[in-house]
């Protein structure tokens, strides 16, 4: 029986279901193959030891959503393509895989390094050129510095992995992921303060509710969260320190907002309100992953405060 037959099986929320089940199985399996390191960790250091299942967690949901329900995301194939279907459920098997991978901390150097080949592809062939053609869309630039922070952050996975690919591979691969995440903290912090009543994180167009005590002021101090880890990686200043700190600060914003958007969105009849509810929880623990990612690459000022690389 095919995934998306499986879904309709299960009822009208047979792909919501599928898509939180992905998601608790591979937390639970990334929480259990760091559970050492997160017991030896000390201080900030055990928000680094949650980099990888972070990361993780919201690729088996995607892939989820990729084979549960298809439909979703099929008209994101580019026309030109033959076998959308196919396409949409290979890129589905591909970020269950990887997530796996990545949760087990298993083939990491491979799955971080194909990952981020793959958003790096989303961003060329889909965001990208509609970015440029229509310069003043803003919802879609923020997409393109999300889908490359993401590259970049299963680059800076893959660098810092047991076994990696050598000084000079390694280096390169947190060059390139150091960067990408860093744009995209600038456009974001610069996007909070443009746009002060989003949801924090990755600045989108979904509202923060009403009933939220300091919309305002929880973005501007996310958007200067966002300016001042930027700021100390290309200053060389605290950057591990600071980038550890924001990535807390998202991970407490994702539990705080985006845990009863998810279940408002879970408790809605339709299935379209279900999925975005689900995407949005998941984007941005992605985003959380990718910074804790960029902090896990960077050195620590002493060596008490090092961390074990996965």
């Amino acid at each position: 029986m095919p995934p998306a037959m499986l879904a309709t099986f299960f009822g009208p929320s047979g792909l919501a279901v599928a898509m939180c089940t992905a998601g608790i199985a591979i937390w639970s399996i990334g929480v259990w193959a760091a559970r050492r390191e997160i017991a030896d960790a000390r201080g900030q250091e055990k928000l680094l030891a949650l980099s990888n299942v972070c990361f993780a967690v919201p690729l088996a949901v995607f892939g989820a959503l990729h084979l549960f329900g298809p439909a979703f995301v099929r008209d994101l194939v580019p026309a030109y393509m033959p076998w959308r279907a196919f396409w949409v459920y290979a890129v589905g098997i591909a970020l269950i895989a990887a997530s796996v991978s990545i949760a087990t901390r298993i083939g990491v150097r491979w799955s971080g390094l194909l990952v981020g080949i793959m958003m790096f592809l989303f961003v060329a062939m889909l965001y990208l050129p509609s970015g440029l053609r229509h310069l003043d869309a803003r919802i879609t630039w923020v997409i393109v510095f999300r889908e490359t922070s993401f590259g970049s952050a299963g680059w800076l996975l893959a660098g810092t992995a047991a076994h990696g690919w050598g000084a000079t591979g390694t280096r390169r691969l947190i060059a390139v992921g150091r960067v990408g995440v860093t744009l995209a903290l600038i456009m974001f912090g610069i996007q909070h303060f443009l746009h002060p009543m989003g949801l924090p994180g990755v600045p989108l167009e979904k509202q923060m509710a009403p009933w939220i005590p300091g919309r305002t002021l929880i973005d501007y101090l996310t958007g200067a969260g966002q300016l001042a880890a930027a700021g100390s990686v290309l200053l060389h200043r605290h950057a591990r320190t600071v980038t550890t700190w924001l990535g807390g600060w998202i991970l407490l914003m994702i539990l705080a907002i985006y845990g009863p958007v998810l279940v408002a969105a879970l408790g809605a009849p339709g299935l379209e309100d279900q999925v975005v509810g689900i995407n949005y929880f998941a984007d941005t623990l992605l985003f959380a992953g990718a910074i804790l990612a960029l902090a896990r690459a960077t050195p620590a000022s002493t060596p008490q405060s090092a961390a074990t690389t996965p």
